[in-house]
C-alpha cells in the first residue's frame, strides 16, 4: 500500500508505475472517491462535536425548552447515522482502490513487457559439455527410480509428483544445506504456520489480485501459502518495534502451494511448474533507510548466490523488467539455474524489495532512536533454494554417460555418498 498523502500529490507518478508494471488501475478513481471520503468524513466530525456540544447545553434549558432540544438531537443522530454509514462506505471504496495501486519501480529497473526483457547483470560458472545425449530429470528419476511422477499424479492430479529414495534424501540434503549456510550467516530459523488467515495475504501483496493462483481453505477462512514470506513477514503485523531491534533476518523452510492458474500447456513435463514444492525463503525487516535496504538487497542476493556457487551450478542473475515485477516490488533480481533439457536457463530463485508497501498494509512499524514519530518498516525477501527445480539442474548438469548422478562436494556430508546410481535404489 502507498501513503495516500504521497498519492494525492504525486498521482502520475502512480499512474506511470502501473503503465509500466501492466497493471490496471485507475488512480484518478481513488483520488475522487478519497476527496468525497474526506469531505464527508470532515461532515461527520463536524456533526458529532455539534452534537457533543449541544448535549452539554441541555441542562442548563428550561424544561419546555429541553423537550424541543431533545426532538432535535434525535433528529441529529438519524441523520448523523446516515452519514457514518455513507462515510463507511466510502472509506471502504477507497481502501479497496488504495490495495490496486502499484509501488513505483527503482529508477534502474529496465523498462519491458514479459521476462523476455529481463536483462542479464552477471553470469556464473560453465555451461556443462557433457560428450553425449542428455537426459531430462525426468528420465533420469525414472532410471534411477528417484522420481516418479505418474502414482504422484494418480494421487494428486496434474502437476504433482513423488520423490523416492536418493531423491527424497537429495532434496532433503539441499535443504538442510541452506539452512545450515543462512544460519552461518546470522539468520534466525523460524517454523511458521502454511495456513493463513486472509489477512496475512492481504498484508503482504498476495491478495487482492492473487486469488486464483492460491488455495483456499473457504470453510475455515483460511489460504495455503505460496511462499513461507507471507507467514514471515506477517510475524510482528500491527506491532510497532524498537530501532534496535533491527534488522530483523530471518528463514522459514515450509512447503509451498500453488494453483499454477492461466499457466495451462506450459511447462508441463517434469518437474518445473508444480502445485507443491519444498522452499527455503529468507526475509529480513528493517528500517525505512533506502541506501540500507539496496545495500541489504545485494546481501540477500549473494547468499543465494553463494549457495549456488557451493553447489557448482551454472546460472547468471536477471534484473527483472518492469513489466515482470509484482505490484508491490521496487526492485526483483532473479537467478536462472542451467537446465540442459530446457536448452536454457531457467528461474530458481528472486530476491524483492519492497520498501514500505507491505509493512503499511500490515501496519508494521518501528520508533526511530531518539524523538520522532513511529515509520513503516521496510521488507525484503529472497529464495535460498526450492525445490524441486534445484532438483533439477543436479540431476541434470550432475549426470553421468551411464545414467547415474554426481553428488556435489557440499551436499556429499548430508547424502553420505558421491554418487546417485540405479545400483543404490531399493
Amino acid at each position: 500500500m502507498l501513503d495516500l498523502k504521497w498519492v494525492r500529490e504525486n498521482p502520475e507518478i502512480v499512474q506511470d508505475a502501473a503503465r509500466r508494471k501492466r497493471i490496471q488501475v485507475d488512480v484518478g478513481a481513488l483520488i475522487d472517491a478519497d476527496a468525497q471520503h474526506r469531505a464527508l468524513l470532515a461532515q461527520v466530525e463536524q456533526m458529532r462535536a455539534d452534537l457533543k456540544a449541544s448535549s452539554k447545553a441541555l441542562g442548563k434549558l428550561a424544561p419546555e425548552e429541553r423537550e424541543v432540544a431533545l426532538a432535535g438531537q434525535k433528529e441529529k443522530k438519524g441523520n448523523l447515522k446516515q452519514l457514518e454509514s455513507e462515510e463507511g462506505v466510502l472509506r471502504e471504496k477507497v481502501q479497496e482502490l488504495a490495495l490496486l495501486l502499484p509501488m513505483p519501480p527503482a529508477d534502474d529497473v529496465p523498462d519491458g513487457k514479459d521476462d523476455l526483457e529481463n536483462l542479464e547483470i552477471r553470469n556464473s560458472g560453465s555451461v556443462p559439455e557433457l560428450g553425449f545425449e542428455p537426459k531430462s530429470h525426468v528420465e533420469l528419476g525414472e532410471y534411477l527410480g528417484i522420481v516418479d511422477i505418474p502414482r504422484g499424479v494418480r494421487i494428486a492430479g496434474t502437476r504433482n509428483y513423488l520423490l523416492m529414495g536418493d531423491g527424497a534424501r537429495l532434496e532433503q540434503a539441499v535443504l538442510q544445506l541452506s539452512i545450515d549456510h543462512m544460519a552461518k550467516r546470522g539468520f534466525e530459523l523460524v517454523s511458521v504456520p502454511t495456513l493463513v488467515k486472509n489477512e496475512a495475504m492481504v498484508g503482504t501483496g498476495y491478495f487482492p489480485g492473487g486469488e486464483e493462483q492460491a488455495y483456499l481453505c473457504e470453510r475455515d477462512s483460511l489460504c495455503l501459502v505460496g511462499t513461507s514470506e507471507v507467514s514471515l513477514t506477517s510475524i510482528h503485523a500491527g506491532e510497532t518495534l524498537k530501532a534496535s531491534d533491527l534488522p530483523l533476518r530471518r528463514i522459514a523452510v515450509s512447503p509451498c502451494y500453488r494453483r499454477e492458474a492461466g499457466t495451462y500447456g506450459k511447462d508441463t513435463k517434469g518437474l518445473y511448474r508444480v502445485h507443491q514444492f519444498w522452499k527455503v525463503e529468507q526475509v529480513v525487516i528493517g528500517p525505512a533507510d533506502e541506501a540500507w535496504s539496496r545495500e541489504e538487497h545485494e546481501r540477500m542476493l549473494g547468499h543465494a548466490t553463494d549457495l549456488m556457487d557451493l553447489l557448482a551450478l551454472p546460472y547468471r542473475v536477471v534484473n527483472v523488467c518492469t513489466g515482470d515485477l509484482g505490484q508491490g516490488q521496487v526492485q526483483k533480481f532473479d537467478i536462472e539455474t542451467w537446465m540442459p533439457s530446457r536448452g536454457g536457463y531457467g528461474e530458481t530463485h528472486s530476491a524483492s524489495r519492497f520498501h514500505d508497501f507491505q509493512s503499511r498494509r500490515l501496519n508494521l512499524r518501528y520508533r526511530p532512536e531518539g524523538a520522532g514519530k513511529p515509520q513503516f518498516c521496510h521488507t525484503l525477501n529472497n529464495t535460498v533454494v526450492a525445490s524441486p527445480r534445484v532438483l533439477i539442474a543436479l540431476l541434470e548438469n550432475y549426470q553421468q554417460e551411464d545414467g547415474s548422478v554426481l553428488v556435489p562436494e557440499a551436499l556429499q556430508p548430508y547424502m553420505g555418498t558421491s554418487k546417485i546410481q540405479a545400483s543404490a535404489v531399493l
